[in-house]
């Protein structure tokens, strides 16, 4: 029996596309369509987007009430077809599907509906930190799927090599890293102890059948 167990930010989707759609809900909220642009601006140059569209605007929105929009927001984002095809191909050989993700409840739980994911994840094997009270790298985490599949072999593919790959590479386990094509939220560091690194990588998600 064959399992694995997915990321979600930047592993399954690109959280660029979810800060995209929160800055689009916070200038509909804020009255002014165009401060999209100048939020996304505002990030890419290193500002504090909040701060500067509360300037740039008079708001009197408060920074905290941004962050709010941002992280409550229903998000218009999607997966990718390459990552549609992936999952329907791996349920149809009848492989376990799990899903881990460090975040707040109602964030992620945003994000997993949008994305259409409870098509090919069960409530069970969806484990978010703010809601089970463990995140990434914790032993529980993957102690949670190791109970309910004690017979299955895990595969794990993530993306940030500071806490993805540490403890399903002492348990064992096949360990994946999605490359960063240049787009991600955080910077993807590969310079950490060899403990951290993943056994293999690739560049797409669609290569993960190789491994399973």
């Amino acid at each position: 029996m064959r399992g694995i167990i997915f990321d979600l930010d930047d592993t399954l989707y690109k959280e660029m596309d979810f800060l995209k759609s929160a800055y689009r809900e916070i200038a509909r909220v804020i009255g002014h369509p165009e401060a999209f642009d100048f939020m996304l601006d505002s990030y890419l140059y290193g500002d504090n987007a909040f701060k500067s569209v509360i300037d740039k605007y008079y708001l009197k929105f408060t920074a905290d009430q941004l962050l709010d929009i941002y992280r409550n927001h229903k998000p218009n984002i999607s997966l990718e077809k390459d990552t549609v095809t992936t999952l329907e191909a791996l349920k149809a050989r009848g492989i376990i599907m799990c899903l881990l993700t460090d975040g707040r409840s109602v964030t992620q739980r945003n994000k997993i509906e949008s994305l259409g994911l409870y098509r090919w994840f069960t409530q069970e094997d969806i484990l978010i930190s703010d809601e089970f009270g463990y995140g990434k790298p914790s032993i529980e985490c993957y102690q949670y799927f190791l109970d309910r599949y004690p017979d299955a072999q895990f595969t794990v593919i993530g993306d940030n090599p500071t806490k993805d790959f540490l403890t399903p590479n002492r348990l064992g386990w096949t360990t994946i890293c999605l490359h960063s094509n240049g787009q991600n939220i955080h910077d993807q560091k590969l310079d950490v102890e060899k403990s951290y690194l993943p056994k293999h990588s690739i560049n797409n998600l669609s290569e993960i059948k190789r491994f399973c």
